[in-house]
């Protein structure tokens, strides 16, 4: 392995959208979402640690999933997990990731990945990366990992390349935000727009200059305690001047201003799991496209449905079509899986009974 790779594991996110099952407290990067007998941040870290040094694994986090992670991921050490003190979005703490590699290793090369997604074929994943940091070792560049549009989706931000390039890593023409439904099927129509996957590669000296470029204020804050980075004064510091830094993604941040963008399209099946519905895409499903996990069922005159319960608990479903069924612990949600961006709303709802 090349001890010059490192990994920066993106495991902050709440999951609202699959309340009742992720929480606050518990969010969605924790839970067996499959039934496939790991956790998604365990699936990724293992897909992870088949390529990367472990020594070299770093994960992203809020401070109250500190102990979690530990519990899921035994191999870490405590000061592999970066902790965030407040939630400020993903370029500050990506920032603060890329500043203590680059005191540990000014030669690192580094890819930012998030916790919760599923990829299917992971030798492919692997492939891709490799190409990614070879890349990348040679070239001042920022790449990005896009994935094949299989259909005109809506919740996604795409990735428009230029035609021209001929090149394995296509040069990124702009970002575009998530379309309404005629613009996706345009993008898929011009056959040079792919899904934005969030996965991220690129050297720790291309994308510190990228912030001293693009959000220097943002890079000059996090410097006045460079010294204290990898070492026990570097909490406090952290604590008291984290907070102070701007709430901005790495995409608004970075991606969308810089002309040194590249994206190789991914050649691995790939899925966010960022609903039930797209769960349910992921899960085995009966003849009648159910899909359940964690539940003994009679189903009866019930199809593209997806059911889940804690504890094995028997579930009978008749006369439904297209619902989301979820029985966790005080909490039983029977909602229309073509309004299941709505649970966000109710979410909220929730927290304020």
């Amino acid at each position: 392995m090349n001890n010059n790779k490192y990994a920066v594991i993106m495991a902050g996110g709440v999951g609202s959208r699959f309340w009742p099952v992720s929480t606050v407290d518990f969010p969605k990067q924790f839970h067996d979402m499959l039934g496939a007998g790991e956790t998604l941040i365990q699936k990724t870290y293992h897909r992870l640690a088949k390529y990367i040094p472990k020594e070299n694994i770093f994960v992203l986090t809020n401070e109250r999933y500190s102990n979690l992670v530990l519990e899921q991921l035994p191999a870490l050490k405590q000061d592999q997990i970066v902790l965030e003190p407040a939630m400020r979005n993903t370029a500050p703490c990506i920032l603060y990731a890329a500043l203590k590699i680059q005191k540990m290793n000014p030669d690192a090369l580094m890819v930012v990945a998030p916790s919760d997604h599923w990829i299917e074929d992971e030798q492919a994943f692997v492939n891709n990366l490799e190409l990614s940091f070879d890349f990348c070792s040679k070239n001042e560049a920022l790449a990005t990992l896009g994935i094949q549009p299989t259909f005109p989706n809506t919740g996604f931000g795409y990735i428009e390349f230029d035609k021209e390039d001929a090149n394995t890593l296509r040069k990124v023409v702009q970002f575009r935000e998530k379309p309404d439904y005629d613009t996706a099927k345009h993008f898929l129509e011009q056959g040079n727009f792919l899904w934005n996957g969030g996965i991220f590669i690129w050297s720790v000296r291309s994308i510190i200059h990228a912030f001293e470029k693009f959000q220097p204020q943002m890079l000059a804050l996090f410097q006045q305690g460079y010294d204290l980075l990898n070492t026990s004064f570097e909490k406090k510091f952290i604590d008291e001047n984290y907070s102070k830094s701007a709430n901005v993604s790495i995409d608004y941040a970075i991606m969308e201003h810089a002309q040194n963008v590249f994206v190789l399209p991914a050649t691995f099946d790939w899925n966010d799991l960022g609903t039930w519905g797209s769960l349910h895409e992921k899960l085995d499903k009966d003849v009648q496209n159910n899909a359940v996990v964690n539940a003994k069922v009679i189903l009866e005159n019930a199809s593209n449905n997806i059911i889940r319960a804690d504890g094995k608990k028997l579930i009978i479903v008749d006369g439904l079509d297209n619902f989301i069924i979820v029985d966790k612990e005080d909490v039983l949600m029977i909602y229309p899986k073509d309004k299941e961006q709505e649970i966000k709303r109710i979410t909220a709802q929730v927290n304020k009974l």
